[in-house]
């Protein structure tokens, strides 16, 4: 009778043809590491806990009142900004655009963060094609004496002071009275009426008859407090800021505000990056100018539940993007880099080289603090751009914002 082989003589396990091989594309155990994570453990649960609602897409979404049912009625510490962000990270690749890696026709923007304003005049001196031949023998004399290092030093400090100084000098010149002028006893009726007046909802109660833009009683209900801002507000009270410069040339920059519909067009075409699609807004006829004259162009970006602005400084050569939760996007400064040179060589059959302009991100620009007032914000950053003020704003104006706009629409006039 034959024995069976001993333990050492068996086919391993490993060996044997008749056992399962493990698929080469079968995903790795749970606790393998897979890189960086996108997203924080928080946001994640977020987006599962609180998915954005079908509502939130109507005209008017209160967004106050739903972040106060998911609490329990109680309105959270961080007034829902937390929840508006976890839906603004999970929406804003949503967004496509072509960069200019994709096309291969532009290079990209040089990207210069000035993260103190004080430093402004230094950075103004770097961007001089050729420096000063002082300069250069100074710095070649430095490397030899410790004394012109010292002096050196003492020298930049005193241009950091002279900056600061003449800083404060030009917030103290800034008359921001009528910036934030208290409404009067009448207006504060009037919009309180158009608020919580009864009536269909269908009822128009402002028409620019300019831009055909009718603003019904329920899209009014977006400048109460804890409410999104909707497209014919913005587009309305963009509109009243143009006749605003009209009126008074010699008080207000001379700028161009596109609608809110403006990039999403531009960008979101066929094949990405469409001009031709824009191509006939800004013709000489329509506007009586080119962009070309502009100081500056203000371009609205909505991120589906978030409003940012984008700004194309022509007077400086630079392109600014302000988010009021303190993000910025490369991707669309370098779409709107490209379109004013398209535009440029359109309209006023001129070659501009952007790839020589700068992205400016100044630190320090106000921000929002709850879930609802990204859309006011941007609208402050417009108004207090076009009148070349600096951003003497914060959250806690944001209340007076909301009344303020609304009495100059029903006027249909900005102040």
């Amino acid at each position: 009778m034959a024995l069976a082989p001993s333990s050492w003589q068996r086919t391993p396990p490993a060996l044997s043809p008749n056992r399962r091989k493990r698929r080469p594309d079968a995903s790795p155990p749970s606790h393998h590491f897979h890189g960086p994570q996108s997203h924080s453990r928080l946001s994640q649960r977020l987006r599962r806990w609180f998915p954005i609602p079908p509502q939130a897409r109507s005209v008017v979404f209160d967004m106050g009142n739903y972040v106060s049912g998911l609490f329990g009625g109680r309105q959270p510490k961080d007034n829902g900004l937390g929840l508006l962000k976890s839906w603004y990270d999970a929406r804003s690749r949503d967004l496509t655009v072509a960069t200019d890696e994709e096309t291969g026709t532009a290079q990209r923007l040089l990207d210069r963060r000035v993260k103190d304003s004080r430093k402004a005049a230094l950075e103004a001196v770097k961007r001089q094609k050729s420096e000063p031949y002082y300069k250069k023998a100074l710095e070649e004399a430095r490397r030899n004496d410790g004394r012109l290092e010292e002096i050196g030093i003492e020298v930049r400090l005193k241009e950091e002071k002279l900056a600061e100084i003449r800083k404060l000098d030009k917030a103290a010149k800034e008359d921001l009275s009528e910036l934030f002028k208290p409404l009067t006893e009448e207006e504060e009726n009037e919009v309180h009426d158009c608020f919580h007046a009864r009536g269909p909802s269908s009822k128009v109660l402002v028409l620019h008859e300019p831009s055909n833009i009718e603003v019904s009683k329920e899209k009014f209900q977006c400048l109460r407090p804890r409410h999104w801002l909707n497209d014919e507000v913005i587009n309305l009270y963009l509109e009243l800021l143009k006749e605003r410069e009209k009126r008074e040339p010699k008080r207000f920059l001379k700028c161009h505000f596109f609608n809110t519909f403006f990039y999403k067009k531009l960008a979101c075409g066929k094949n990405g990056y469409d001009y031709k699609s824009v191509k006939r807004w800004t013709t000489h006829r329509k506007l009586g100018y080119e962009l070309i004259e502009c100081d500056k162009i203000f371009v609205p970006v909505h991120k589906d539940v978030h409003w940012c602005l984008a700004i194309i400084n022509m007077k400086e050569n630079t392109f600014h993007y302000l988010d009021s939760l303190g993000g910025t996007d490369h991707n669309v400064l370098n779409m709107l880099a490209r379109y004013i040179a398209d535009e440029v060589k359109d309209k006023s059959n001129k070659v501009i080289d952007t790839s020589s302009w700068h992205e400016e991100i100044v630190d320090g620009i106000p921000l929002q603090q709850n879930g609802w007032d990204c859309g006011m914000f941007m609208l402050k950053y417009i108004d207090f751009h076009s009148r070349g003020l600096s951003l003497s704003f914060s959250q806690e104006h944001m209340e007076y914002f909301r009344k303020r706009t609304a009495k100059e629409i029903l006027k249909l006039r900005a102040d």
